[in-house]
C-alpha cells in the first residue's frame, strides 16, 4: 500500500476546499447594517482587565511569530441518520507546518473590503504561499483561508479602539477562573472583524478562549463559519493556540443535521525553522565520556544488530526532530509494559527492550521502527472504550502492540541504509517524502498470523472480543471516513484502498455482533477520547474523563469529531511536584455578579455554580497502570 497518492488533479481539490473547508470564509451579499444596542459601561476593575488583555495579546502575538509549528485539520462532513440523527459522510485531513513570521503583519495579512477581487471565498490577500508541508505526497494542498484568524483572533486591531466589550459572567474553566466578555467591532465597516465571546482568565490578563466568526454583526453571522478556539499556559505568562473546533448547520436540513465539523490542533512551537545552512552541517558531541578501554569486542552479530540498531535510533530521532513523534512520556512506558506482557505471557525473549510512541496525529495507523513501536493518537484515542466501572478495556491495546511487536519478532525491519547519517541530512518538511516506513503486504500478511498467536495466550484470550467488536464498528464507517484511514507513514488496519479488509479481520468474529442501539455497549470512542497533545513540549497527556452514561444511539459518536473542552491550569514548572497527601486548597470562586480584579490570584478548584466539577485525576478502580501527567503546559 502507497503511503499517499500524489493528488490526480489540484484544481478539483481546491474547488473541493472552497466548499467544504471551514477556512473558505464567504464575503457574500450583505444585508444593510444592523443597529447596535447600547453596551453596559464597565467597572474599573473589569475596564482593567480588558487593557490587560490587550497588552497581554500583543506579547502573544509576537511570541507566535517567531515560530513554525505543525498545524493538523481534520474535517467530517456530516449528513442525516435515522437511527443515529446524523454521521460523517466524507472526511479530510490536512497536516502542514506555518512559519508564522512570513505570514502576520504587513499588506499580505490585511483583510480583504467586502466585493474585492479575491472572489466570493477571499478573506486573505496572498495566503496560501506560507503554509509549507510536510510533503507532496500527503495532501498537503492546504487552504490557509481564515486559520490564522481563528488562533489569533485579530493580529492587528484587537483593542478598546476597534472593539466595544461588555461584561457577562464569571466563570471557570477547568482550575482557571476567567471573567467573560462579549465583544462587538466598532467603526463603520465591521467586515471581517470578529464578533463574538471572550475568556480572560482573571490573574494576569490573556484570552484563554474565544468563539464566534468574522460576520462583524449578527445580522452577516450567518454568512460566516463559526469557531471555538482554546489556549493553554504552555510557559509562565504565555499562554499559546492549541485547538480549535468548527462546526456549521445545514440550512437545508429539517433535522438539523450539522454541514460539517473539524477540529483542529497545532504543536511542535518549540520547533526551530530549519534553514539552508543548517540543513547539512553536523554537531559534535561533547560533554561524553571515553568508555572505548571498558567496552568488549563486538561479534559479527552484535555488530550487524548495532547497525540496524543505528539506523532506527536514527529515524526515530529524526520523526521527533520534526514533530510527529511526542516526547518520551510516563504514558509511552506504560504502553511498553503492556507490550512486554504479550511477550512474557508467550515467553518471548528480545535481545533489546520494547520501546513505544505516539504519532501525534490523526489517521489511524501504526508502525514498528527496530525495537520502538509507534502507535498513531487516535488510534490509541478510539480505542480507548471505558466499561461503566471505570476501567479500560486492555484488548484493544493489546491487539495493537501486538501486531507490531510480530513485525520485530519475525524481523520486519527498517532499510539500514538510514544507519548512514547523510541519508537523514534533508529538510525536516519532507520526512514523509524520504522515510517510507510502511511494511509490505507479505510481511503485514504473517505480521498479522503472528499476532493471532501472540494474542491466544491464555492471559489475552479474553480480550480478543474487544478489539473484534471495534473492527466491527470501524467497518461500518471505512466508506465515509477514507482520510481518517488513510496512513500517512505506517501501516493502515485496512490492506489497502482496493481491499478493504482488516489484517486483523480474524478477530472480528471473536467480538459480539455490533448493535447499535444497545446502549450498554460501546465498540468505539469518538477522536480525542484518551490523550491530549502539550503543544510546547510535544508530550501527551493522559485525560481522565468522568464516565458518561449513552442515552440514545447518537452519544456514541464512534470516530467522530466532537466540540472541545480543554481543562486549563496554570503552569507548573517540571520540578514543581505536589506533596502526595496535601489538602486541596478550598477557596471560593467570585460572584457572577462580580468583576474579577485585574492581577487577582487564580483559585484552584470550587467552579462557578451550575458547572460542573472537573474530572477526577485519579484512575478509576479496575483502569491500566495510570502514569503520572507531565507538566499541563
Amino acid at each position: 500500500m502507497s503511503v499517499r497518492k500524489q493528488p490526480t488533479a489540484g484544481l478539483a481539490l481546491a474547488a473541493l476546499l472552497t466548499t467544504l473547508s471551514p477556512y473558505a470564509v464567504w464575503a457574500g451579499p450583505f444585508g444593510k447594517k444592523s443597529e447596535q444596542a447600547p453596551a453596559v459601561k464597565l467597572t474599573p476593575n473589569q475596564s482593567a482587565l480588558v487593557d490587560k488583555s490587550v497588552a497581554r495579546e500583543k506579547e502573544v502575538i509576537k511570541v507566535v511569530r517567531e515560530r513554525a509549528p505543525l498545524v493538523e485539520t481534520y474535517i467530517q462532513n456530516m449528513r442525516a441518520d435515522n437511527q443515529l440523527g446524523q454521521a460523517p459522510e466524507s472526511d479530510q485531513h490536512f497536516l502542514g507546518r506555518v512559519e508564522f513570521g512570513r505570514i502576520i503583519g504587513g499588506d499580505k495579512f490585511d483583510v480583504n473590503k467586502r466585493g474585492g477581487d479575491s472572489g466570493k471565498f477571499g478573506f486573505f490577500k496572498h495566503s496560501t504561499s506560507f503554509l509549507s508541508g510536510l510533503g507532496g505526497s500527503l495532501h498537503l494542498q492546504f487552504s490557509e483561508t481564515g486559520f490564522i484568524q481563528m488562533l489569533l483572533m485579530d493580529s492587528n486591531d484587537y483593542d478598546r479602539q476597534h472593539y466595544q466589550f461588555a461584561y457577562v459572567r464569571n466563570e471557570f474553566l477547568g482550575n482557571t477562573p476567567t471573567a467573560v466578555f462579549d465583544v462587538t467591532p466598532l467603526g463603520k465597516d465591521k467586515t471581517g472583524r470578529f464578533f463574538g465571546r471572550i475568556w480572560i482568565e482573571t490573574r494576569d490578563g490573556n484570552v484563554v478562549r474565544f468563539n464566534g466568526d468574522f460576520a462583524g454583526t449578527e445580522k452577516d453571522s450567518r454568512e460566516y463559519y463559526h469557531f471555538d478556539s482554546w489556549r493553554t499556559n504552555v510557559q509562565p505568562d504565555l499562554w499559546l493556540p492549541t485547538s480549535f473546533y468548527v462546526e456549521e448547520s445545514d440550512p437545508k436540513s429539517v433535522t438539523r443535521t450539522l454541514k460539517f465539523k473539524s477540529i483542529n490542533h497545532i504543536w511542535g512551537y518549540a520547533l526551530k525553522v530549519p534553514t539552508k545552512e543548517s540543513e547539512n552541517t553536523s554537531m559534535d558531541v561533547v560533554g561524553a565520556t571515553d568508555v572505548s578501554n571498558d567496552a568488549q569486542d563486538m561479534s559479527p552479530l552484535g555488530a550487524q544488530r548495532a547497525w540496524v540498531q543505528q539506523a532506527e535510533d536514527n529515524v526515530v530521532e529524526r520523526l521527533f526532530q520534526a514533530g510527529l513523534l511526542d516526547a518520551p512520556s510516563d504514558f509511552d512506558k506504560t504502553l511498553e509494559a503492556l507490550a512486554t506482557n504479550i511477550l512474557a505471557y508467550n515467553n518471548i525473549t528480545l535481545s533489546r527492550p520494547i520501546h513505544v510512541r505516539t504519532l501525534l496525529t490523526e489517521p489511524l495507523e501504526s508502525l514498528s521502527v527496530g525495537n520502538t513501536i509507534i502507535l498513531s493518537k487516535s488510534l490509541i484515542d478510539t480505542t480507548a472504550v471505558l466499561s461503566q466501572d471505570g476501567a479500560q478495556q486492555m484488548g484493544n491495546l493489546n491487539a495493537l502492540l501486538a501486531f507490531q511487536l510480530a513485525h520485530i519478532i519475525l524481523g520486519h525491519r527498517l532499510d539500514t541504509k538510514f544507519a548512514f547519517n547523510d541519508r537523514l541530512l534533508f529538510p525536516t518538511t519532507s520526512v514523509f517524502n524520504r522515510i517510507p516506513m510502511h511494511h509490505t503486504d507479505a510481511d503485514n500478511t504473517a505480521a498479522a498470523k503472528k499476532a493471532m498467536e501472540l494474542l491466544n495466550a491464555k492471559e489475552l484470550e479474553a480480550g480478543q472480543q474487544y478489539f473484534g467488536l471495534y473492527l466491527q464498528q470501524l467497518q461500518e464507517r471505512l466508506k465515509p471516513l477514507k482520510a481518517l484511514n488513510q496512513p500517512m507513514i505506517g501501516d493502515g488496519l485496512v490492506k489497502s484502498d482496493n481491499d478493504q479488509t482488516f489484517w486483523l479481520a480474524a478477530l472480528m468474529p471473536k467480538g459480539p455482533k455490533l448493535q447499535m442501539e444497545d446502549l450498554k455497549q460501546q465498540a468505539a470512542m469518538p477522536l480525542s477520547s484518551f490523550l491530549r497533545r502539550d503543544p510546547w513540549t510535544d508530550q501527551t497527556i493522559t485525560l481522565h474523563p468522568a464516565y458518561e452514561s449513552l442515552l440514545s444511539p447518537a452519544d456514541k459518536m464512534p470516530f467522530e469529531v466532537g466540540p472541545l473542552y480543554i481543562k486549563l491550569v496554570y503552569y507548573k514548572a517540571p520540578s514543581a511536584t505536589p506533596q502526595a497527601g496535601a489538602p486541596a486548597a478550598s477557596t471560593q470562586a467570585a460572584p457572577a455578579d462580580a468583576a474579577p480584579t485585574a492581577g487577582q490570584a487564580a483559585p484552584t478548584e470550587a467552579p462557578a455554580a451550575g458547572q460542573a466539577a472537573p474530572p477526577a485525576e485519579t484512575a478509576p478502580a479496575g483502569q491500566a497502570p495510570a502514569p503520572a501527567n507531565p507538566p499541563q503546559n
